[in-house]
Parts: C-alpha cells; sequence; structure tokens
C-alpha cells in the first residue's frame, strides 16, 4: 500500500473563506489548549485522576469546552478532535526520540484543519473541475488537474499566501515493478544544481528565481519602513510573503519534475549521504568566540539552501522506491577530489571548481561530472582508492 497526497487550489467564495480561518483558528486554539494542559498540568491531572492526560480524556474535556462556547462548537467537532490527535501524536514522537518538544501553533504558520476521508465527498463537475463536500461549510470548487487514486483517508484544508488549498491523502494499492533500469551518480552543487553521471546537468531556473528574490529584497525593504501595526505595513507583509510562496512553489515544482524523470528512467541512484541541517549552520559563534567569515559562510548557507538539496532527496527516495528503484547513499568525504579513472584522492587535482585534472593517471573531465561518477562508483563497485595525503574511511548505506 501506498499514501500519497493530492493537492488542488480551492476557489471558495467570500463567506467560505472567512470560515476557513474561522476553521484554522479554533482548530489552532484547541491544539494550544491540549499543549498547555499537557505541560503545565499533568501532575495536577494526575494527582486528582490518577491516570495521565490523554486524547481520550481531553476529547472528554473538548465536549464540554464546545457546551459552554458557542463560537467552538459552530465548528465542526471533527477537525478539533484531529488537532487533538496531532497533538497526542506529536508527544509520542517526542518521548519515542523521534522529535522535539511540541511547539504551540500560530497564525500564519498552522493556517489548517483536517477531516476523515469519510466526512468528505467529491465529485467532478466537468474535466477540469470539481466540488468536495465539507462538515458545515458545504460544497467548496476545486482545480481538477488530476485524477485522485486510492481510498480517501484524509481531507486538509491548508492556508498559505497563495490562497486555500485542499489536500486528499489516499492510501493506493501498489506493488513495486522490477526495476532494470541503469544506475545515476548524481552531485549536488551550488553552481549546478545536479551533476549527472552522464554527463548531463540539471538546473534550478534562475533566472525565474533570481527574478523573483530581487522583487522579494525591494519588497522586505519597503515592509520595514511601515509603521507597526498599520494597514499598509499589513498590505506590504502579505504582499512579501506571496512573493516567498512563488518562490518555494518555483523550487518544488522543479525538483518534482527532476526527481520524476530521474526515476522513471533509472533504477539505481547513487547519492551523497549530505547532513544539509549541519553544513547549513550559522558561522556567527558566540559573543565570547566570534566565528570566522561569517558573511561567506551565510552566502554559502543561502546558495545550498536556494538550490533545495534535502527536498531533492526526500522527493526522489519516495518516487524511485515507488518505481522499484534504488536509492544508495554514500560517504561524501572526498568525492570532489577523488578520480573517477583511477580512484586516486589528491587535493590537488581539483584544479577550480569546473575543472578537474588527476595528478596520477592524467584523466580530465569536468569536477561536476567527475565527483557524480566517483558517486556512482563508490555507490555500485565500491573500489580501493589511493588517498593522496591521508586515508580515505569510506561508508555505504543503502536506502530502500
Amino acid at each position: 500500500m501506498l499514501n500519497r497526497g493530492y493537492k488542488f487550489r480551492l476557489y471558495a467564495t467570500d463567506e467560505q473563506e472567512t470560515l476557513f480561518g474561522q476553521y484554522a483558528g479554533v482548530c489552532r486554539l484547541v491544539y494550544n489548549l491540549g499543549l498547555e494542559q499537557r505541560r503545565n498540568w499533568w501532575r495536577l491531572f494526575r494527582a486528582n485522576t490518577g491516570n495521565a492526560i490523554s486524547y481520550p480524556s481531553q476529547a472528554r474535556e473538548l465536549t464540554a469546552l464546545r457546551a459552554e462556547f458557542d463560537w467552538i462548537a459552530a465548528v465542526s467537532i471533527i477537525c478539533q478532535q484531529q488537532a487533538l490527535r496531532d497533538l497526542d501524536k506529536a508527544f509520542g514522537n517526542f518521548f519515542a526520540g523521534r522529535a522535539d518538544y511540541p511547539t504551540p501553533r500560530k497564525r500564519g504558520l498552522n493556517d489548517a484543519f483536517r477531516f476523515s476521508g469519510r466526512d468528505c465527498q467529491w465529485h467532478k463537475l466537468n474535466a477540469k473541475w470539481a466540488t468536495v463536500k465539507l462538515p458545515k461549510i458545504g460544497e467548496v470548487k476545486f482545480r481538477l488537474t488530476r485524477a485522485i487514486p486510492g481510498t480517501i483517508k484524509n481531507v486538509t484544508v491548508t492556508g498559505d499566501a497563495l490562497g486555500w488549498h485542499v489536500v486528499f491523502s489516499t492510501e493506493v494499492e501498489h506493488t513495486a515493478p522490477a526495476n532494470f533500469g541503469p544506475a545515476v551518480g548524481i552531485d549536488r552543487g551550488v553552481v549546478r544544481t545536479l551533476a549527472l553521471s552522464d554527463g548531463t546537468f540539471r538546473d534550478m531556473p534562475k533566472e525565474r528565481l533570481n527574478v523573483l528574490d530581487r522583487r522579494a529584497r525591494k519588497q522586505a525593504r519597503k515592509l520595514a519602513k511601515c509603521k507597526r501595526g498599520s494597514n499598509r505595513r499589513n498590505a506590504a507583509r502579505k504582499t512579501l510573503a506571496r512573493t516567498k510562496a512563488k518562490i518555494a512553489r518555483v523550487r518544488l515544482h522543479w525538483n518534482h519534475e527532476r526527481t520524476t524523470e530521474i526515476a522513471a528512467t533509472h533504477g539505481v541512484v547513487a547519492l551523497e549521504a549530505l547532513k544539509t541541517k549541519s553544513m547549513t549552520a550559522s558561522a556567527a559563534g558566540k559573543v565570547e568566540e566570534p566565528g570566522r567569515k561569517v558573511r561567506q559562510k551565510a552566502g554559502l548557507n543561502r546558495a545550498i539552501l536556494n538550490n533545495a538539496w534535502h527536498q531533492f532527496e526526500a522527493l526522489l527516495s519516495y518516487k524511485i522506491a515507488e518505481r522499484g528503484g534504488e536509492l544508495r547513499k554514500v560517504n561524501p568525504a572526498y568525492t570532489s577530489q577523488c578520480c573517477a579513472e583511477c580512484g586516486t584522492i589528491d587535493k590537488a587535482s581539483r584544479e577550480s571548481q569546473a575543472n578537474f585534472r588527476c595528478g596520477h593517471c592524467g584523466h580530465t573531465a569536468n569536477a561536476d561530472t567527475n565527483a557524480a561518477r566517483s558517486i556512482l562508483r563508490a555507490g555500485t563497485q565500491p573500489a580501493p582508492r589511493i588517498a593522496v595525503g591521508r586515508p580515505l574511511k569510506r561508508e555505504l548505506k543503502r536506502v530502500a
């Protein structure tokens, strides 16, 4: 079975959008109240009842809360219960060591509410439009850009700077086919987003992103000049948020296209096991021990994040598994200094950002392409490599 999400743009009336904001606000309130109760009152609750705070106990108190406040009762109880389930799952992940301690949900960042799939029905109006019926809201039109296969488990309404969207979470029966496609190594870079071992490159649409980035910088300067709390500041903040949301959407769309292309044409993909979060950490240091080359490191961090390395890996991992392929992660140490022909590791072989010339066998190639071939070699047929200057410790981690 595969779990998949299908996201569509909602075209709601003004009244329905007002209800969306009310639903998101009440669900956010319920979540935050439940978080405060678990964080501050768990000792008193255990002393009085002898039990720990759990989803059933908070669901019972939610019923009493709805009986006391009409504006909470006006919102469907289904999405409020889903918010409490999210909180219970967040604490479960925290105590299992899989996540940090839960934090409060904030307006503008967590504008969403969810229904169970059995409580929402959708049907097509024509080839391009459909409607979904949401409890206590009614039928809302959305743009049907693709089919929705499988059994719908949840329906989530999310809001961002570009409007409201609906996400259908489905469960699809699927058996991964045998994949005998060729293997490929991929080197992720800053100047060239992706370099493949076959000598080709895939680059982010940087011209489009640069236009949007310049626009965002200009809008940010305008926002900084506005008086706090004014209507002009609120309008400028929304304008800047829309531009940043467009930038994120361009990156996501590009990564979806590239990962689909690679997963459809290759059976094995070798990638470096990069820890992007650690690589993009600030170099500012502390007051007592200030960092070195802080501005240069900040520029490198920005370039790495602009190329969305982690997002590419996350999308590729499930797409290639769905098609019966395999994603293999290799130790990134010295891949940019290793000759893809003879395996010699020499820092001097990397003549520049774009040129590689092996000092041992004389092999020349584009530096990123050579690194991609080295990654492919380490991921498919690990062979001894000659380390010049210091030994190489290699690891191979396979991810289905």
